[in-house]
This record gives C-alpha cells, sequence and structure tokens, in this order.
C-alpha cells in the first residue's frame, strides 16, 4: 500500500489557484482506484504505487488542459511492503498518542 501527498500548482497564473486545483481533483473524483483526501496544502493519495503515479500525470494534464503553462509538482511517497497501512491508520497512531500524553 502506497500513501502519498500530492501537490499540483500551476506558476505564473496569479494569486488564486482554485480553478486549477478544482480541474485536477475533478480527475480524482471521476476514478475508482486510489481513494483520496483533499487538504488545504496537499491532496493525499493511497493505493497502488502505479495508479497513483498513473493518476498524478492525469491531475497534471488537467491542470494544463486548464490553461496552465507551467506546473510545480510536489510528490511524497511512503510505500511500505512490510504491512498494510492506510491514511486513518497513521492518523489514529498519533491521535492516540496524543490521547496517552494527555492522560499521564
Amino acid at each position: 500500500m502506497t500513501i502519498a501527498a500530492v501537490s499540483i500548482s500551476p506558476v505564473g497564473v496569479g494569486v488564486s489557484v482554485s480553478r486549477y486545483v478544482t480541474a485536477a481533483i475533478r480527475i480524482v473524483r471521476m476514478q475508482d482506484r486510489v481513494r483520496y483526501r483533499l487538504d488545504p496544502m496537499f491532496t493525499t493519495l493511497e493505493g497502488d504505487i502505479a495508479d497513483i503515479f498513473d493518476l498524478v500525470r492525469r491531475m497534471q494534464d488537467a491542470v494544463f488542459e486548464a490553461g496552465a503553462q507551467r506546473v510545480a509538482t510536489v510528490i511524497k511517497i511512503d510505500h511500505r511492503r512490510d504491512r498494510d497501512v492506510r491514511m486513518q491508520d497513521k492518523v489514529r497512531a498519533v491521535e492516540e498518542q496524543l490521547r496517552r500524553d494527555r492522560d499521564t
């Protein structure tokens, strides 16, 4: 299982980029192989690494198709082969530790 954080930003289009982000997220919503969570700075993707790479490429294409001439993409990947870990597992582990810290 792979978890990836991706940020795809058009370069040189002004201050607001929401229409470009929307174009990329439309692509994410049209597929069903990669789970996702939209966050303020990144979109978190979860699934097979090949599916994630393909989806990121299509997300980039959507930003270009929305009018961008240049796109900067940041990808951070957590690819585990020792066990199956999901987005919510990682968040839950931190929340449990914080709860233990509070209770001590």
